[in-house]
């Protein structure tokens, strides 16, 4: 049976055997008109007044969007988010537009176009957070665990603060959108590695789709209120990046709203875990490297048997990540050394989350990565080369055949992690 599957900006087709179950979202129809949707959403928002009533002449508002790693729809979310300001008598100047890069690289001024379209991009000012320049952050608070809270200051210090994003499952949060715009979007390095420390990725709770208990997405919520946002708008897509639900006002009702409708589209149940998944991790911006594709196979991770295979599609058109990234990535010789390493007393790296959630997959399953990515770049971040996707998964078939007698139970996401596989208790 062919499947195409999202890889890049194209799709992939592959060839994959009779009987493959195919996972996708539920078919959620977009919204007909959903910059008008957007409009009504902050002109009748939920447990809030009205945008447009929290905002006054001379006002100094900062607007938080995402990055180029989500499909966040910002030029649709971003016109009715500032005709409201401005019909309060808002001047662009006092307005400025955070990208919230969290711990990733700055977005150039080319994705910065794209993301938020060239009419907006060239007419407010546009800033790329750092989280690790001192210079541009300011305190909030001090964690019990001992970190130091700090945040952007251009958003700690205006008068409105509107944060907006896209509620997609995600594989140690439960789910993004809401605080996550605060934290890690514009927050300092010490709270963000805090928050993604070994030990709280370890905990139980810390997976897709589970918020309650969960200690990562529990203490984003809670300081993301510590700073008092005013706003929030988030949207859910469906597998076309379509927008099928818009979400403003208060950022804890509009972000449960926007859960409730997510938990519906996203989570789909298995009766029996599959010995193959094939996935992806949505394809441009989502497969950017492989840092951010380690989603693509911690969702699959959710629906494979321990022992089992999974193949990733994902470009990495950027390779593997950034510098501290790929270094731990390649400081060891196998993800159990890594996982041993990432839990030892007193490390701490920058973007090692990444690589400790790739070493739990791997504690589960075999992983393979068709991408754009050379053999030796492949082999180097300790995943098995695939050349061929339609070969590969037909030689693990034959594989799994002759050593347990049967056939494989194959399963594929082709949108990735907007499919989280749930096993039936």
């Amino acid at each position: 049976m062919k499947v195409h599957l999202p890889y890049g900006e194209e799709r992939l087709e592959v060839e994959l055997p009779e009987g493959t179950i195919v996972l996708e979202p539920e078919n959620t129809p977009g919204l007909k008109k959903p910059k008008q949707a957007v409009a009504d959403a902050i002109e009748h928002p939920i447990g809030a007044p009205a945008l447009r009533d929290l905002i006054e002449a001379g006002n100094q508002v900062a607007v938080v969007v995402s990055d180029i790693t989500r499909p966040v729809p910002n030029a649709i979310l971003l016109p009715p988010i500032l005709d409201a300001i401005q019909s309060k008598g808002v001047h662009r100047e006092d307005v400025v537009i955070i990208v919230a890069t969290g711990m990733h690289r700055a977005s150039t001024p080319g994705e910065v176009e794209r993301m938020l379209g060239p009419e907006i991009a060239g007419a407010y000012e546009i800033v790329n957070h750092d989280a690790r320049d001192d210079t541009t952050l300011a305190s909030v608070t001090t964690t019990a665990r001992g970190a130091k809270v700090r945040m952007n200051r251009r958003y700690l210090e205006a008068d409105v603060r509107i944060v907006t994003g896209f509620v997609e499952p995600h594989l140690f949060a439960g789910y993004s959108g809401g605080g996550k715009a605060v934290l890690p979007g514009v927050a300092g390095a010490e709270i963000v590695m805090s928050n993604h420390g070994a030990d709280m990725l370890a905990h139980p709770k810390a997976t897709w789709c589970v918020t309650e208990g969960n200690p990562v997405f529990e203490e984003m919520r809670d300081i993301a209120l510590l700073t008092k946002p005013t706003f929030c708008v988030n949207v859910t897509l469906n597998a076309g990046r379509e927008i099928t639900g818009v979400f403003a006002g208060e950022l804890v009702a509009a972000h449960e709203a926007g859960i409730e409708q997510a938990d519906r589209q996203y989570v789909q149940q298995i009766d029996e875990a599959f010995d193959i998944v094939v996935s992806t991790n949505m394809g441009y911006p989502a497969d950017l490297n492989l840092y951010q594709a380690v989603k693509g196979m911690s969702v699959a991770a959710q629906g494979v048997r321990d022992g089992g295979a999974i193949v990733l599609v994902a470009e990495c058109r950027d390779g593997l990540g950034l510098d501290e990234y790929t270094e731990l990535l390649t400081s060891e010789v196998s993800p159990k050394a890594l996982l041993e390493r990432i839990h030892s007393p007193g490390f701490a790296r920058y973007d090692q989350w990444g690589v400790q959630l790739q070493a739990m997959v791997q504690a589960k399953a075999d992983v393979w990565l068709y991408s754009s990515m050379s053999r030796e770049t492949t082999e180097s971040a300790h995943l098995n080369y695939c050349e061929d996707v339609s070969a590969t998964v037909a030689e693990l078939r034959e594989r799994h055949i002759k050593g347990q007698g049967r056939e494989p139970r194959i399963g594929v996401l082709p949108h990735g992690h907007l499919t989280v596989p749930r096993l039936a208790t």
